[in-house]
């Protein structure tokens, strides 16, 4: 059935019903062909429901998934730059802003396979209620709200990347289901996303009713609250809406709710603290290690994990991007910039402080004021010191954990990144500069991230009196989301929402194939992302990224030759227009 399809997009929807992963079921594919399994001899219990539930959420640890979370989250913005010694064509032309059609990264097979996945799901649950009477209707609205949900977040993160993307909800298990399909809107296509997530929020499970990893690792209330929130800031950007950054207010507000009534059901006080803390933040003494390095533990401040166990399944996207030190002596792919090197007073750096338990945990390196790349150390670090403790003169360092078999979890969400989205929305919902009171409280998430991250002795860096303004603000939220986030996957979706915000013009309702005029970008984004650069690299890509369809990659081309129905990205096309003539 394979071999009938070329394209690309078809191709991962007719394949991925033999790699939902069955990883109870290896013996049955040895017997049975994948089709009979899924139309016959599955589909009867409780138990093959449960199995093809888990197999659609171990399809999002392949690693084509953790690699693009990486290159198109992440690698474009002004954090990262491809190891200057590693010989890779493909990455030297995407940091040049040549986002060749044919290059891998361009394909988006690995996300609508889980989509597909999904959908399949979605297609014979129902079913299995006839079959087997422990499979209630209570069961089914479960499955059912989790596969909506994992779809709509794939549906997402395919928004981010390509912008006009295929939609479907319809199951794909052989080749007379295929179906040419153009794309949707972004207006289309994330209204989608938001009616499923708001039809399974009432039905996922409640912040740790499971009792184990998957109150982290599955979809719960708190991870569907998160992704409403991503949306509805990401819409906000686009279309400037003050509607939708404030449904962004209530959804994180929602997760803080719920993770504080968890919280102080289930620690004793002698851990909770004051009882007028709400957020509960690790101490930054702790939180690099409780957060990251806990031996693939899920954090309490973690929302949604992909669950890497390093036995069944290896983070090994993560370790050939980051990874660099440690026993297995590996050359990763990418470094981390310069930015993230000793600070400046002139704000050419990430870091304020020196007294940042990040400054020093993020990379290896960090006090280097001559490095023009430094290796990554959050994620991967093996048996090297990290800071984690203070002493009367400030940090001192201590020994990390080792890291082998690379079961380093995929953050998806945790507190810390929604609480600076609703910082992000409250400046845009504050009626003008003169709001003190929206600012102020936009202020006091930033500073509440920002507080738990330095020394003891440095916790009063920041001070409102130098952000009374909505645009000092907005870069205060955008700065603090990089020395928090960085190299989780962020920074470029957040550049792009920072550039959508100032820009004029821009149009969800329509295809950018469809017009032949597109709204110019931000230049301070641009700026932003130029100083990675050295030797005037920057200015090229500055020159070069001129409208809003640069803010994007282009469709695989093998997808177009088969597909009549797509339209490739405009400006992709008229480069290779150009270079054809």
């Amino acid at each position: 059935m394979v071999t009938k399809i070329k394209n690309i997009f078809l191709n991962s929807l007719v394949c991925s019903t033999a790699v939902v992963a069955l990883t109870s079921c290896n013996d049955f594919l040895t017997i049975y062909p994948t089709d009979r399994i899924v139309a016959e001899d599955f589909w009867k219990t409780k138990s093959d429901v449960d199995q093809m539930v888990d197999g659609t959420y171990q399809s999002m640890l392949a690693y084509d998934i953790q690699e693009r979370a990486i290159i198109w989250g992440a690698f474009r913005s002004d954090e990262l730059l491809k190891l200057s010694t590693y010989s890779n064509s493909t990455l030297e032309n995407i940091e040049g802003v040549n986002l060749i059609p044919s290059q891998k990264y361009n394909s988006w097979a690995a996300f609508y396979k889980v989509i597909n996945n999904c959908n399949i799901v979605l297609n014979h649950a129902p079913a299995v209620m006839e079959e087997d009477p422990e499979f209630t209707n209570g069961d089914y609205q479960v499955v059912k709200a989790q596969m909506l949900a994992l779809r709509s977040m794939c549906y997402f993160y395919l928004v981010r990347a390509f912008r006009d993307v295929p939609y479907t909800t319809k199951a794909v298990e052989d080749d007379s289901q295929i179906e040419l399909l153009p794309q949707s809107t972004p207006a289309e296509v994330l209204q989608h996303c938001l009616d499923d997530l708001a039809e399974a929020e009432p039905y996922v499970m409640r912040t740790g009713a499971y009792g184990d990893w998957r109150d982290k690792g599955y979809i719960t209330r708190d991870a569907v609250h998160a992704l409403m929130a991503d949306i509805y800031l990401w819409r906000a950007a686009m279309t400037h809406d003050k509607g939708d950054y404030k449904q962004v207010i209530s959804y994180v507000d929602k997760i803080v709710a719920a993770k504080d009534k968890y919280y102080k059901e289930n620690y004793p006080v002698s851990i909770i603290g004051t009882e007028d803390d709400s957020l509960h933040l690790y101490d930054g003494d702790e939180a690099f290690f409780m957060i990251f390095n806990n031996n693939s533990m899920n954090s309490h401040e973690s929302i949604l994990e992909w669950q890497y166990n390093g036995t069944n399944n290896s983070n090994t996207a993560l370790e050939d991007y980051y990874y660099i030190h440690g026993e297995k002596e590996t050359t990763s792919f990418l470094m981390a910039s310069s930015l993230f090197a000793t600070p400046k007073a002139d704000a050419s750096k990430i870091y304020l402080s020196t007294n940042d338990y990040r400054f020093w945990n993020n990379v290896y390196g960090a006090n280097s004021e001559e490095a023009e790349q430094l290796s990554i150390r959050k994620m991967v670090d093996a048996s090297n010191t990290i800071v984690t403790t203070t002493s009367a003169t400030g940090l001192t360092k201590s020994t990390g954990r080792p890291y082998k078999e690379f079961r380093q979890n995929w953050i998806a969400y945790r507190l810390t990144d929604l609480l600076l989205m609703k910082a992000e929305a409250l400046v845009e919902t504050a009626s003008d500069s003169t709001d003190l009171v929206t600012l102020q409280e936009a202020f006091n998430l930033v500073k509440a991230v920002n507080d738990r991250s330095m020394s003891k002795n440095a916790k009063d860096l920041l001070t409102f009196d130098n952000y009374q303004n909505m645009a000092s603000m907005e870069q205060l939220v955008l700065e603090e989301r990089e020395r928090e986030l960085c190299f989780e996957g962020k920074r470029w979706f957040d550049l792009l929402r920072y550039c959508y915000r100032h820009m004029t013009g821009v149009n969800i309702n329509q295809r950018l194939a469809d017009t032949e005029t597109w709204p110019s970008l931000y230049n301070p984004m641009l700026k932003l992302i130029a100083r990675k650069y050295n030797s005037g690299g920057g200015e090229a890509v500055t020159y070069k990224m001129k409208s809003e369809p640069y803010l994007y990659w282009p469709i695989r081309e093998g997808e177009l030759k088969v597909n009549s129905q797509l339209k490739q990205n405009p400006v992709y096309h008229q480069e290779e227009t150009i270079s054809k003539n």
